[in-house]
């Protein structure tokens, strides 16, 4: 583990690709040149912060006369193994991020940073005791836990950016459930939009939630279940036809998935008396596995005046 201070190196490659095996967090003073995550440029300038981890492969192009000039944090996963962060460090997905996604400082939140650093850096002085792993994994926690603050403050006067890119989400999602990517292509993924939007899947889901206060996953999958209800219930196709329709590989996916999100309710409530959940409590009767017109049947062939399935019945037959 380290703490680097760029500003000091007395020699330094103008063009190279570096394979990280370790986290690398870093606060740039300058602009010094391009840095290329994959085949996207990342998206910094003076008081950014980019992050990387381990498996990531960056490459980075200096403009000639110039010098490095960072403040970061290198430190091996190894060091926060068995710690609350080593449990944690999936939560920091900024670590993830690609191409415009850099994190912009205001000077504030620069000595905010610089200050954490420096306080890992007296630890790191400090003599080897039973505590200093522990104090080293807290305090890189503590700037990493800055760097979500900011993100989200990032996200926040972004506003109006955010919306837009929730515009694009929401009508490629829309164009994907009606076309016959679902049957071809199966159920879509977090990362299809992302890429449609040209944002790490990460940083896409990140933005979604802070958005919506649902997951990017989360999102699909209510819009997945919503356009199975319609067929549900407008339609006479079998539950494996609507599995199969929707792009799931095995019916019984999808019934466990149907089945732990839409609620169970019970057709005598008065607040369930309508078509819509009393036909879908009778389709958990019936094990999920039938069309409209076997659930209407089933209606009719159990009517008794009074009963819950009455309801039902007058309503269909009024």
């Amino acid at each position: 583990m380290s703490v680097v201070d760029l500003s000091k190196s007395e020699t330094w490659p103008t063009n190279f690709r570096v394979n990280y095996g370790i986290y690398g967090l870093f606060l740039k003073d300058t602009k010094c040149g391009d840095i290329r995550y994959g085949r996207q440029y990342y998206d910094y300038q003076e008081g950014t912060v980019i992050g990387f981890a381990p498996g990531q492969v960056t490459g980075i192009e200096l403009k000639d006369g110039t010098r490095p000039l960072a403040h970061g944090l290198l430190f091996h996963p190894d060091l926060i193994r068995g710690t609350a962060l080593g449990r944690d460090i999936k939560r920091y997905s900024f670590f993830s991020y690609e191409s415009n996604e850099a994190l912009h400082l205001s000077e504030e939140e620069k000595g905010i940073f610089v200050d954490c650093l420096r306080k890992i850096q007296i630890e790191l002085e400090h003599s080897i005791d039973k505590h200093s792993k522990r104090l080293i994994a807290m305090n890189i926690e503590l700037l990493l836990d800055y760097c979500l603050r900011f993100y989200d403050r990032q996200f926040t006067t972004r506003a109006e950016t955010n919306k837009d890119v929730l515009v694009r989400f929401e009508r490629l999602l829309d164009e994907y459930l009606q076309s016959d990517l679902l049957r071809q292509e199966g159920l879509p993924t977090v990362r299809y939009f992302a890429e449609k939007i040209c944002l790490s899947p990460n940083y896409f889901g990140d933005l979604i939630k802070k958005e919506t206060g649902k997951t990017a996953q989360e999102n699909i999958q209510d819009r997945i279940i919503s356009l199975a209800k319609e067929w549900i219930l407008g339609t006479n196709k079998t539950v494996s036809q609507i599995a199969y329709d929707l792009g799931f590989q095995y019916s019984q996916h999808f019934s466990r998935i149907f089945k732990k999100t839409v609620p169970r309710m019970n057709i005598g409530n008065p607040r369930c008396r309508n078509r819509c959940y009393g036909l879908l409590d009778v389709f958990y009767d019936l094990g999920g596995n039938t069309s409209h017109d076997g659930i209407v049947r089933y209606i009719f062939s159990n009517y008794r005046a009074g009963s819950d399935y009455s309801v039902l019945a007058n309503g269909y037959a009024g």
